[in-house]
């Protein structure tokens, strides 16, 4: 896996997580692999540190 997919994993991942916790109303869609619709506010800390997380090998 490269770093492209790796990021955008994370990035979906954790969207849809915080989707699911039901923060601040967030509503993720994700039907192709190149694109996603997001509704809603997103937490970026949490979102950065995914990312982050990821390429340090982190879950």
């Amino acid at each position: 896996m490269n770093i492209e997919d790796q990021v955008r994993e994370a990035i979906v991942a954790e969207l849809k997580r915080q989707s699911e916790a039901g923060e601040q109303g967030l509503r993720v869609k994700a039907g192709e692999a190149e694109m996603i619709t997001i509704e809603g506010r997103v937490n970026l800390d949490e979102l950065t540190m995914a990312v982050v997380g990821s390429l340090a090998g982190g879950p």
